[in-house]
């Protein structure tokens, strides 16, 4: 989207394989393919080579959306959880200090509001995470809320509820159902699958992540699908009918780390942002399938 209105971009990733790098060069080919795009591989755990890229040019703005993710993997191995998704982005919060670059827009998520009354607000007590995905995350936000303070840094901490669609993380379940489902394989499901997501769409993710880019002050956003929560099982019918298959679902215990519901209160963003999401659960489901069965040939390859 930056793109497409003329921006120049620069983008940054480590491509590592917490899984299938396939993936990530498929969405890198993508963008190279694009004029205005430029490509670094570097890791934003490395000040030294971030600081090459911050001295190479003039920069209007920051978009962090480099982090390890996932909830389960994070309590195997917290430390490079700390190390990228806390450290990382106070290396990016020095250097723009540094180099005068005013806006900062970061990923931060919706798991930091487990146990809150749904649907989320900002406002909600998010001091207590019960994972370390979720306790890297929160201080990242303290992080970038004390540089604005310090530095006067205009900061957007925007907490994504469940981003999905075409080329998505494989760990996530929009994706694993799609390819077990195709693959006729079956659905390893945890817990009854009626609890709840606040499933958001990739474009709508991006269209709000790009009008964050210019929010004076220091704001957090829920970035959602509206407060429409859609069940696991009501995602798994949708998938079935798009790829013309019944899935096998194999019931597994829940996980304790994993949020029963999620549903995100999204008036300030609207407000702050002119911004709502234009894509409901089930036509990006319905894209998401689509983009399965169209890229089936080395889909096939991917692990699970």
């Amino acid at each position: 989207m930056l793109l497409e209105r003329g921006d120049q971009v620069i983008g940054v990733d480590n491509l590592n394989d917490y899984y299938d790098v396939r993936l990530k060069h498929h969405r890198l080919e993508g963008l190279n393919a694009k004029p205005g795009f430029s490509f670094h591989q570097i890791d934003i755990e490395n000040r030294e080579a971030l600081a090459g890229i911050f001295s190479s040019g003039s920069f209007d703005a920051v978009i962090n959306l480099a982090a390890r993710a996932g909830v389960r993997a994070s309590m195997e191995n917290p430390r490079v959880y700390l190390t990228t998704n806390t450290q990382g982005t106070l290396n990016i919060l020095e250097l723009m200090v540094q180099h005068n670059v005013k806006q900062f827009v970061m990923a931060s998520t919706s798991s930091l509001y487990a146990g809150a009354k749904m649907p989320f607000i900002e406002t909600a007590d998010v001091t207590n995470p019960i994972s370390p995905y979720a306790a890297t995350k929160l201080a990242a936000e303290a992080l970038a809320r004390t540089w604005h303070h310090l530095h006067r840094i205009n900061v957007a901490i925007l907490r994504y509820f469940t981003v999905y669609g075409p080329a998505g993380r494989p760990d996530m379940s929009p994706f694993r159902f799609a390819e077990w489902i195709r693959r006729g394989q079956p659905i390893k499901l945890f817990g009854n699958g009626m609890q709840s997501r606040d499933f958001t769409y990739v474009d709508d993710v991006a269209s709000a992540t790009v009008a964050a880019t210019t929010l004076p002050g220091c704001e957090t956003l829920n970035i959602g699908g509206g407060n429409q929560p859609f069940s696991l099982k009501s995602a798994i019918e949708i998938i079935e009918r798009e790829i013309s298959k019944k899935a096998v679902i194999e019931y597994l215990p829940p996980n304790p780390a994993d949020m029963q519901d999620t549903s995100a209160d999204i008036s300030k963003a609207a407000r702050l942002l002119d911004w709502k999401p234009a894509i409901s659960p089930e036509e990006g489901l319905r894209r998401t399938a689509a983009w399965h069965l169209k890229n089936a040939s080395w889909l096939d390859k991917i692990e699970l």
